[in-house]
Order: structure tokens, then sequence, then C-alpha cells
């Protein structure tokens, strides 16, 4: 099942307000999101880094992880107001314009 941005974002207001019972106040959920993004971190340095996996790791999927950070982004959009899918088309537009020229003059960046 595909979903777009704003049908997650409701998606996951709908779960929260029926088997979350209510959200976590927004920095409790900020200080999830670090959590979440620290788990994502460990397991990215142990699978494409030099760090060996631990045993706990090794049963960890990072399109688990992923999913973890992006659910915790999703009720912080909701809490706060924001339709990510208004926001990413913005931000998207600012990058295009501020960098039309940037990267394709990067020396760093040729192949």
């Amino acid at each position: 099942m595909e979903l777009t941005i704003k049908e997650a974002q409701q998606q996951v207001d709908d779960w929260i307000k029926t088997t979350g019972v209510r959200y976590f106040n927004e920095l409790t959920n900020l200080g999830i999101l670090m959590e979440e993004t620290g788990e994502l971190a460990r397991l990215m340095v142990r699978q494409y880094g030099e760090q060996s996996f631990k045993e706990s790791d090794k049963e960890k999927l990072l399109a688990d992880e992923m999913a973890d950070v992006l659910w915790v982004l999703l009720c912080l959009a909701n809490q706060t107001g924001v339709d990510l899918t208004e926001a990413l088309q913005k931000n998207l537009e600012k990058k295009s314009a501020r960098d039309s020229e940037r990267h394709l003059n990067n020396p760093k960046l040729k192949p």
C-alpha cells in the first residue's frame, strides 16, 4: 500500500488518538526523535562504517529504524500543525533555487 505524506500524517494521528490514547508532549517526542535517530545511526555505522555488529544489533533492520524516525517526525508535525507535504515542496523549491549550480560546480563531487 502506497501512502502520501499527508495520508501518513493522518494515519499516525488516527492511531495516536485511538491506540496511543494521546500524543506525548512535544519535548518528549523531540527526545524520542533523538533516541530513534541514534538507533538509526548506530545501525548505519555498523552496516556501512567500520564498527562491528554487537549481538544485540544483528536482528535490527535499517528500514524499521528509519520508519521509527519517520513515525516520530510525523507525530511532531501533527502536534505543531506542520503540513509535511507543503513543507517538503517548499524546501525542494528553496534548495533548487539556492543550489542550482552549487553542486554542479563542486570539484569534490566530480566522478
